[in-house]
């Protein structure tokens, strides 16, 4: 009966750990609206479907190149729309290891779908501290409710 126990308790702390926090992301937002996917190191980065639907119809994408160092707020591309244009800002320092170049060739990806298909790039991010500095969905809420 011990050895049942023990076995159990082995599989919830050792296990069920492991397969949840694989396959379990976390969403976090900055202030000038893009959205960051955090998964194992790497974040993926869009347009907020709040800028998106400020922005109107996107009409030109510019990404950043694949291992690309950025830093914190840095520009790393550029978002077209009939309306404006606005620059794209790393959410994180780190390495692009990947660009959406869906995006670049339909830019109406990010009308479409601004927060799954229209992702822009990824980041392999250094800081752990600059992921908590992040704002999570309720402060963000918050922020696009103060600027309506």
């Amino acid at each position: 009966m011990s050895l049942r126990l023990l076995s159990r308790s082995f599989v919830a702390q050792r296990i069920t750990p492991t397969l949840f926090s694989r396959y379990y992301a976390t969403k976090k937002y900055t202030a000038s609206h893009e959205w960051i996917s955090i998964d194992e190191g790497v974040g993926t980065v869009g347009i907020t479907e709040y800028a998106q639907n400020a922005l109107g119809d996107v009409v030109y994408v510019e990404v950043p190149e694949v291992g690309t160092q950025v830093e914190l707020d840095e520009t790393v591309g550029v978002v077209e729309s009939v309306k404006s244009t606005s620059d794209i800002y790393s959410p994180l320092s780190g390495e692009i290891v990947d660009a959406n170049k869906d995006v670049v060739e339909k830019s109406k990806l990010i009308n479409q779908s601004p927060e799954k298909d229209g992702w822009l790039f990824k980041v392999k991010f250094s800081s752990q501290e600059e992921v908590d500095n992040l704002l999570d969905e309720a402060d963000y809420k918050k922020l696009t409710e103060s600027e309506e």
